[in-house]
């Protein structure tokens, strides 16, 4: 299959398109480079050291003999030239990366905020408008978030993103309608993969387009089976206060011997999976397309959630790290549960794998290999979610 990777150079897109090049396809990878940019404003860089994307392709090629292609293309800014990337290699499957993937980011400032609305919800309907207008056959596989449904689920577990609900007619009989299930987005980021949802249920059904829509929890470990072939295709390791996530950052502060910093109770409970079980859902995602004129197919991309306190257990169970409970910066319920259901993928083969596997050990291992590289300053997250409000009640 021909398949066209936006965001192709990022955290999830960079593995993915190893994964599926190595899987047979031929991949193309477009990207604007807005994740390295924003290192550069954040005045932090990956933990691991991030080699130019030409290099990464070309140790591609030299490890494997498979070839990968690339385009340089902002999609949220520059319809037309993603309207020509769609004509010229007229994929079988377009995998949507190209959004801002930072909840803390995204909440940072009014700035961040219109920031990812404007490349989040731009990327999304661009893409759903020129595959429409190219007459392209393509299968649009999204990576979507867990954080659309919220996390207030109160004992019920969440279904793979439709509900049934049930009304009264005028006639006093009970009808039935399935509906998407209603969102609750904790920031401005998990509110633009909502509106990415209604984008999807129109498109698909006004102009009869194939989505598939994966809700992902959070991703940990670095390394897939791919990346790992040599030190030039290594993966991201996020660390920092904005991008890292919380496994992470305990791993980081495990490394320097810093106390693992909980907000607020740590009740928060939160759905993983592993990178190298995000890349293989992709693959099968694309490899079993949905039917045309049907629905946006959604699948729950997780394989197991966590309390974040009993995270840190874990993680100080086997690095010795204490444990510090800090204030939260987001404004989110202190505890929830969460029941998740996760059959349309196990379905399609998805082998699970979890933090006690021990492939803890490999994440720990390249947090300690690099940890020359860490700046100490970053790992404090500081992007407040009530801060402008705190401002106006100030002034």
């Amino acid at each position: 299959m021909r398949i066209l990777v936006l965001g192709g150079d990022g955290f999830c897109g960079w593995p993915t398109a190893l994964h599926l090049s190595e899987a047979g396809h031929d991949v193309v990878i477009a990207d604007n480079f807005s994740r390295r940019r924003i290192d550069e404003e954040l005045g932090v860089q990956s933990l691991t050291p991030i080699s130019p994307l030409d290099v990464r392709i070309d140790a591609w090629r030299e490890v494997t003999g498979r070839e990968i292609g690339f385009v340089e293309l902002d999609i949220a800014q520059d319809y037309d030239g993603l309207l020509a990337t769609l004509e010229d290699y007229r994929p079988d499957a377009v995998v949507h990366f190209a959004e801002q993937r930072a909840a803390p980011y995204s909440m940072k400032s009014s700035k961040h905020k219109r920031y990812t609305v404007d490349n989040n919800v731009n990327a999304t309907h661009n893409l759903l408008a020129a595959v429409v207008e190219s007459g392209v056959e393509a299968h649009i596989v999204h990576l979507g978030t867990m954080g659309v449904y919220g996390y207030g689920t109160a004992g019920v577990q969440i279904p793979e993103g439709y509900l049934t609900v049930g009304m009264r007619g005028s006639d006093g009989e009970l009808i039935e309608q399935e509906i998407l299930y209603p969102a609750n987005p904790g920031s401005v980021y998990h509110m633009t993969k909502t509106l990415d949802q209604l984008l999807f249920a129109y498109y698909v059904k006004n102009d009869k387009l194939r989505v598939t829509d994966l809700h992902q929890g959070i991703v940990w470990g670095t390394q897939t089976t791919d990346t790992a072939k040599d030190i030039r295709l290594i993966n991201r390791f996020d660390y920092d206060g904005d991008y890292g996530t919380v496994l992470n950052r305990f791993l980081m502060e495990s490394a320097v011997g810093h106390p693992l910093t909980v907000h607020g109770t740590g009740g928060q409970t939160r759905a993983f999976i592993h990178i190298q079980n995000t890349v293989q859902c992709i693959r099968m995602a694309i490899e079993t397309p949905p039917e045309k004129g049907g629905r946006v197919r959604i699948f729950n991309q997780m394989t197991e959630t966590h309390r974040v306190r009993d995270l840190a257990k874990l993680v100080s169970s086997v690095t010795g790290a204490e444990i510090a409970f800090v204030d939260n910066p987001r404004n989110e319920a202190p505890e929830n549960e969460l029941l998740v259901a996760n059959d349309g993928l196990l379905n399609l083969g998805l082998s699970p794998l979890t933090l006690e596997q021990n492939l803890l050990d490999e994440v720990i291992e390249i947090a300690h290999k690099y940890v020359d590289r860490c700046d100490l300053e970053r790992i404090p997250s500081r992007s407040l979610w009530l801060q402008q409000r705190e401002h106006a009640e100030t002034a």
